[in-house]
């Protein structure tokens, strides 16, 4: 984001090189290099590079082992990439980790934890809609296909409140408009992030908006890594990065993209994330009747 941050984040990392180099000989000593990295969210080596350039760096730096971005042009790709080993990381959401699951064992290098990271619905205060059951015949905006927190965990409190949305409903998947629409009165309410309550309470100042329904903390981003990589690189790039997360933390959001991604309230790089807490992403997706390759 700004050239400044980068120096002070190479500066951090040429301090700690020295404290870190029995780990980062054991890394380059049982991993292949280069290590390949791709995202499910970014199309083009340009875009990739300006997101993940920095933090690249750092990689290469604290592990002796060079960090190779990869471009792919969807999650579909990313998870053929993934089980044909072409890549060995993919940033990923928690949709696309049980997406990938089916098509191999994965493992999990860390995740973004986003403690306020979960699904809502908002209406408008005045609006006779109390229960969520209410959405029956109403027209519903959410965000885009596919997305966890924007469509498939708002599908899913739908079908737990009895409704089947597709039928029961008219779902307008407005993406990037979702909150404009309510507040124009488009749609009867809004399924969404949570930081779409707070986003539509700020766009709008001046009307009253409810709460409907929300979810529990939902699991957070996870760096997908493939299973096929021998145990001990994996063991040893975790213990690794995780003795400086906090430097690796400040190089990935040291990028324009990445600041606006991940800086959010409280959030957090945990090196400790279980695969089964995903489970729940999986149910999400049995409950409201969505394949998960769709």
């Amino acid at each position: 984001m700004k050239s400044f941050t980068r120096h002070v984040v190479s500066a951090a990392v040429a301090a700690l090189f020295f404290t870190g180099a029995a780990s980062a000989q054991s890394v380059s000593e049982t991993c292949p290099s280069p290590l390949r990295m791709a995202d499910t969210g970014i199309e083009g080596m340009g875009d990739l590079t300006e997101a993940f350039g920095p933090f690249a760096e750092t990689f290469k730096e604290l592990t002796g082992v060079e960090l190779k971005l990869y471009s792919l042009s969807n999650r579909t790709a990313a998870g053929t990439a993934l089980q044909f080993n072409e890549v060995e990381f993919v940033f990923a959401g928690p949709s696309e980790f049980v997406l990938f699951q089916q098509l191999a064992e994965m493992d999990i290098l860390f995740s973004i934890v986003r403690p306020h990271y979960g699904s809502s619905f908002v209406v408008k205060a005045n609006s006779d809609i109390k229960t969520l059951a209410d959405l029956k015949g109403k027209r519903v905006a959410l965000k885009d296909v596919g997305s966890t927190s924007g469509h498939i965990f708002p599908m899913m409190l739908m079908a737990q409140a009895g409704l089947d949305p597709e039928r029961d409903t008219q779902i307008i998947m407005a993406g990037d408009a979702r909150i404009q629409v309510l507040i124009n009165d488009d749609v009867d309410a809004m399924g969404g992030g949570n930081k779409d309550w707070d986003a539509v309470r700020k766009q709008d100042p001046n009307t009253e908006y409810r709460l409907l329904a929300q979810t529990d903390t939902l699991p957070g981003d996870p760096v997908v890594m493939r299973a096929t990589l021998p145990q001990s690189c994996r063991d040893a790039l975790r213990s690794t990065l995780a003795k400086h997360s906090d430097v690796l933390w400040n190089s990935l959001t040291s990028t324009e993209r990445n600041a606006d991604k991940f800086i959010e309230r409280d959030a957090y790089m945990s090196f400790e994330t279980d695969p089964a807490i995903y489970d729940v992403v999986r149910m999400a997706y049995e409950v409201a009747g969505i394949a998960l390759d769709d």
